[in-house]
């Protein structure tokens, strides 16, 4: 069982690797469809369940590579959790960096930086605790959130000019060096968001225990199908008064994206451990070896080509994917669908790249 469940999860690993993939690299952000954008504030849409997936995949997978830790702290384990951190961490700085090297507006937090940071703190807990012990931390850390948020902001404590998240990433770190993408410095991977990220990661890792304790593959369906329902139910009737928000991963979206995150996995291992159905998933397969890596590897890839300029047929200096989308795909496809095979051509690169890398067993662990 061990194996096959492994399969699903490096199944669903890679569609959200892949998904991350197309939601970053549109040919246009001024062409893009609805559900590959984020909400623009309170609300979820596909494009708002990739990272809270990821994170949850985390988890899942700790529990099975944590067991060897007998349930407490080693100095081995301390040390490859440190490790791990400190790679993930300063890889997320060299891609906010890249291509200039400004550091005077360096971005400080990022996507690499808040999955080291919730697996760091995760990875320390599910070491130390017990399962009852880390179900009071997991409430704890979604109550005391909900606690910080209400009663630390000002004005409209949820919206993006009064919660405390982004006060306190700006008098810590300066306007320059916060995401200015909400039109004010306001940083969606921030520091005090990072608490409940950890709860996310928390959510898998209970997934994993309820698969492996279930006894077989029917059974763990069955469990995770009725605990993800119960999450998206609670997460939504939380929303009532705690709107689900990704920006500042308020913990009515934890709940709510760690239920659907249940729900698919378990839809996942039906089909692939039940009903036996894996060809059609080996593409994600070969995405979901390699996440990580890959993931940093587009980034820098779409970084850099930043500096490899050509002329486009108006004589203007143009950078070559930019080419690419107006000169060739925005002709055949239009500029919506131009825009959306542009990020799919871009899936289909690093899928290669990750084939070719499953095909030598290279698996490059970061």
């Amino acid at each position: 069982m061990a194996a096959q469940r492994l399969v699903a999860l490096d199944v669903l690993r890679g569609l959200t690797i892949a998904l991350m993939i197309m939601v970053n690299t549109p040919g246009s952000w001024n062409y893009v469809y609805p559900p590959l954008r984020h909400a623009k504030w309170n609300g979820a849409t596909p494009t708002d369940l990739v990272f809270p997936f990821f994170l949850f995949i985390v988890g899942t997978s700790m529990w099975y590579s944590f067991k060897k830790y007998g349930g407490g702290i080693t100095t081995s384990g301390l040390k490859k959790v440190f490790k791990r951190v400190a790679i993930i961490f300063l890889l997320g700085l060299f891609l906010n960096a890249l291509p200039y090297f400004y550091f005077e507006k360096l971005r400080i937090y990022g996507v690499l930086q808040r999955i080291a940071i919730a697996y760091g703190i995760a990875a320390l807990l599910c070491m130390k605790f017990d399962y009852k012990k880390l179900t009071y931390i997991f409430v704890a850390l979604l109550i005391g959130y909900w606690a910080l948020i209400y009663f630390g902001g000002s004005g409209d404590v949820y919206s993006l000019e009064g919660n405390i998240v982004g006060q306190v990433d700006v008098l810590l770190f300066g306007k320059n060096h916060i995401y200015g993408g909400f039109g004010v410095p306001f940083d969606p991977e921030g520091l005090l968001s990072s608490i409940p990220s950890v709860a996310t990661v928390l959510l898998g890792y209970f997934t994993g225990r309820i698969i492996e304790k279930s006894g077989g593959v029917s059974v763990a369906v069955k469990k995770l199908i009725f605990t993800g329902i119960i999450l998206v139910i609670i997460g939504l009737l939380w929303d009532l008064v705690y709107p689900i928000n990704k920006p500042i991963w308020s913990s009515s979206y934890v709940v709510y994206t760690g239920g659907l995150a249940m729900l698919f996995l378990a839809f996942l291992l039906w089909l692939i451990d039940m009903k036996n159905i894996k060809k059609i998933f080996m593409p994600f397969i070969h995405f979901g070896t390699n996440p990580l890596f890959i993931f940093m590897f587009a980034g820098v890839f779409g970084r850099m080509m930043r500096l490899v300029k050509t002329t486009n047929t108006d004589g203007e200096s143009v950078t070559v994917l930019n080419y690419y989308y107006s000169e060739i795909l925005v002709p055949i496809f239009g500029n919506m669908n131009g825009s959306l095979f542009f990020a799919v051509s871009h899936i289909i690169f690093f899928w290669f790249l990750t084939y070719i890398l499953y095909k030598n067993k290279i698996f490059i662990k970061i």
